[in-house]
């Protein structure tokens, strides 16, 4: 589904990434751990097609390092979903409707984006903020609006950069179980960066990463937690 070969990236001239090889099977939860500065949000740049980079990565059969500007951008747009530490939603709209967002860009009709944009909403416990604005609505209320924004297009690929960071305990545990399982139950491929005890038992396998290079990688759901192999 989505893999890399000899990703090396530099960001203001420090190297971020060297040589990384991933591959993220169709349906995966996998989670990348490490310290700060480890190359976890870099690499999920790489990957979404964000930022620039030597070496491969490709989503199916495409060569996302190959293709121009805007083709990537409509790729990001149509096939991947994305939830940062921020909610980042726009203030002038309602839930329903900056939920909605990516189906209207994507041509959907008025009517029924709104119907999915509140059918997500209500799947992520989060129906009450529907009709309320970001400014009405706490902190972790509004990254379940960001969760179902992110996921309303039904993408192939979820990228999630601690996407429950800034909100205390109890909600971010909840957040980030919430958005587990509304990706597994649509079958959506699904890269998770964040606090290793919280996202590594929630995922498939749990990719270590230290000063931009991958150092090992667990399999959660393994009585012996032993390696396997990353390359693709």
């Amino acid at each position: 589904m989505l893999w890399t070969r000899e990703l090396h990236c530099v960001r203001e001239g420090t190297t971020a990434l060297q040589d990384v090889e991933l591959s993220v099977a169709k349906g995966e939860i996998v989670a990348l751990t490490g310290p700060r500065g480890s190359g976890k949000t870099t690499l999920l740049g790489c990957l979404a097609g964000l930022l620039p980079h030597r070496g491969e990565v490709w989503f199916d059969d495409i060569p996302v390092h190959e293709l121009p500007a805007g083709v990537r951008d409509r790729l990001r747009r149509e096939r991947f979903g994305r939830v940062s530490d921020t909610p980042e939603l726009l203030p002038e709209l309602t839930g329903w409707e900056n939920v909605a967002l990516p189906l209207l860009l994507n041509g959907t009709g008025h009517r029924k984006a709104r119907r999915a944009a509140t059918e997500w909403l209500e799947r992520l416990d989060a129906g009450d903020c529907a009709r309320k604005r970001p400014a009405q609505l706490p902190r972790h209320r509004q990254q379940r609006v960001a969760i179902a924004r992110a996921l309303v297009h039904g993408p192939a690929v979820l990228f999630a950069d601690e996407p429950a960071a800034p909100l205390h305990q109890g909600d971010r545990v909840q957040a980030l179980r919430t958005l587990v399982a509304a990706a597994r139950s649509h079958d959506i491929t699904t890269v998770i960066t964040g606090r290793e005890e919280e996202v590594a038992p929630l995922a498939d396998r749990a990719v270590r990463l230290l000063d931009g290079r991958i150092t090992g990688t667990d399999d959660p759901t393994s009585a012996t937690g032993s390696a396997c192999s990353l390359s693709a």
